[in-house]
């Protein structure tokens, strides 16, 4: 639908966004520690570390030599699992473009359980809805849902640097961008297969984000807050972050 690129949207509470760059590094580690040229090694892993719906509800059980964490562990495991390389850097691409003002909304440790929460919820929404599924469901996609909405729920007004259908440059308001994108989901998931992509998952996510940051965020951060005013123009603007390279593809997915 859109490839996000870059906000002007400046830290104010913290001086880096460590836990959001620490998380894509655990992602990028975890992809390369987890893939294997040999297919069967990288599936055994996705089932190992994925979450199985059938399996979190006792209703079918790994076999020993697939078991790698407990059931009740995968609902966060699952969330640090892609596919490709594609699937990796579309979840990274939102994850860096919004999760630092999440992060600087919320402060270091409650951002780090916005994150697992959302990931959890959207695990636990797919379970709901599939519950007799065998097949892992892998990808930050409740995470990252989690975060587009609160971004949006914190900073509607923002200008946001996209590029509409892969291809159109446009700096538009983050509640068109980001509205369009979580009223895709909610379509998607009323109407769409689920077969490919766990609409679900995306869901739990968008629902989790949407509650937690109101109960989560720092007193003196306000809800629907205006875009900031222009700088005078002596005073030099930070420079905008670099766009990442992503495929076409760059929507968070879930199960692939």
């Amino acid at each position: 639908m859109f490839i996000p690129l870059y906000d002007s949207n400046h830290l104010r509470h913290i001086k880096h966004q460590y836990v959001t760059i620490g998380l894509i590094a655990i992602n990028v580690a975890v992809y390369f520690l987890t893939s294997s040229p040999d297919e069967y090694t990288t599936q055994a892993r996705m089932l190992g570390l994925g979450y199985i719906p059938s399996v979190a509800f006792d209703k079918a059980i790994l076999p020993a030599e697939l078991t790698m964490v407990p059931a009740l562990l995968t609902y966060v495991t699952y969330a640090f699992l892609h596919n490709d390389i594609f699937h990796l850097g579309g979840n990274m691409l939102f994850l860096w473009v919004f999760g630092d003002n999440v992060e600087d909304a919320l402060g270091y440790f409650r951002y780090l359980a916005f994150y697992l929460l959302c990931a959890i919820a959207g695990a636990l929404v797919h379970g709901l809805v599939t519950p007799d599924s065998q097949a892992p469901l892998i990808g930050a996609s409740g995470a990252v849902a989690g975060i587009v909405t609160a971004y949006l729920i914190l900073y509607p007004r923002v200008k946001v640097w996209v590029l509409a259908f892969g291809r159109i440059p446009l700096r538009i308001p983050a509640y068109i961008s980001l509205g369009l994108w979580i009223l895709f989901q909610l379509s998607m998931f009323f109407l769409g297969d689920a077969e490919q992509i766990s609409w679900a998952c995306h869901l739990g996510g968008i629902v989790a984000g949407g509650l937690l940051v109101l109960v989560l965020r720092s007193r003196d951060v306000p809800l629907f807050e205006h875009e900031e005013e222009e700088q005078p123009a002596r005073s030099a603007d930070p420079a905008p972050r670099p766009a990442a390279v992503a495929d076409d593809n760059t929507a968070p997915w879930g199960r692939r």
